[in-house]
């Protein structure tokens, strides 16, 4: 067997490949183009991938090629009707990065509602050896027990982020995309009211013709002026402008990112141009990233692999 990886940068350097070389030849590249990919896969049985477009000018040449494993849950990049018509199988994860990103959640919220990098600098320049005060707290945070906590997208990610915010003592109300996520011991209400009533908003919900510009320029002047906005769901959920404006124009406290519409960021992404860190946290695709979630992610997959070709003798 064959196995090759088409990207395996975006998993990470750290993990331990050696079980897939147990089943075969494993050939690791670190990127590829859709124009390299035909080359590559010409020999494969089983190619990896995360972000490559798998379709017929891409794959077309792969004349043994019997399973394609994306590492993540999205496949938006698979043509699965071409994969189809070749008997072609393919496989994704689903649940291994959720204690993952719910941790992040909740690392940008802190970020951001505690006015960390203020605090931080303040201290780093110098401004507290010797000050006259053991304390400084010009700028004021509140504790997020007794606040409202918004979700949007109550999938398993949405629920982990609920029982964490329940425990920090918030009254936690979500919004469910598809109308037909029904959470018991979870009040549903509709966007327009979790918006107007929460103190922040969390983002877990994948990207659909439903969500795709969800928060718009409408949806944020309805929030609280000291609301935090989190979004670590898909990138076009949010009008990166409608965001932006929010920002500057304060009908919003602050904001923390995970995703962005176009990643790597966009030179003309008007998010860039926002600098003060108290307002704004982009992180750069790293909440599913914790080296468990990634070796959770690469186990699965091997198994993935393992059961296929079982299955298949």
């Amino acid at each position: 067997m064959k196995i090759v990886f088409l990207d395996a940068k975006s998993i990470g350097e750290d993990m331990d490949l050696s079980g897939y070389e147990q089943l075969g030849e494993v050939v690791k590249y670190d990127f590829s183009t859709p124009l390299e990919v035909g080359k590559r896969v010409e020999d494969a049985d089983v190619i990896v991938l995360n972000k490559v477009p798998v379709n017929k000018e891409t794959i077309g040449t792969a004349k043994n090629l019997k399973l394609v494993c994306v590492t993540a849950t999205g496949t938006n990049n698979l043509d699965k009707e071409y994969l189809d018509s070749r008997g072609i199988a393919w496989r994704n994860v689903a649940g291994y990065s959720t204690e993952s990103v719910a941790q992040h959640t909740f690392a940008l919220l802190f970020y951001l509602l505690e006015h960390l990098p203020y605090y931080d600098e303040y201290v780093k320049s110098e401004k507290y050896v010797e000050d006259r005060m053991f304390t400084h707290f010009d700028r004021k945070f509140s504790e997020i027990n007794g606040m409202t906590w918004g979700i949007i997208g109550m999938g398993a990610i949405g629920r982990r982020v609920a029982e964490l915010a329940r425990l920090f003592g918030c009254s936690v109300i979500y919004y469910s995309t598809t109308g037909k996520n029904h959470q018991p011991g979870y009040q549903q209400v509709s966007l327009e009211e979790l918006l107007e009533n929460s103190d922040i908003v969390s983002v877990h919900a994948p990207l659909t013709s439903d969500t795709e510009n969800l928060m718009d320029e409408k949806a944020f002047s309805r929030m609280k002026k000291s609301a935090i906005f989190l979004n670590l769901g898909r990138g076009p959920i949010v009008s990166e402008q409608a965001l932006a404006d929010a920002l500057n124009q304060g009908q919003i406290r602050a904001a923390g990112l995970d995703v962005l519409c176009e990643e790597p960021m966009s030179s003309d992404n008007p998010l860039r141009f926002i600098k003060d860190s108290d307002r704004l946290l982009i992180t750069p695709h790293i909440a599913w990233a914790s080296v468990e979630a990634r070796t959770r992610l690469m186990a699965i997959i091997l198994r993935q692999i393992e059961e296929f070709f079982q299955l298949s003798d």
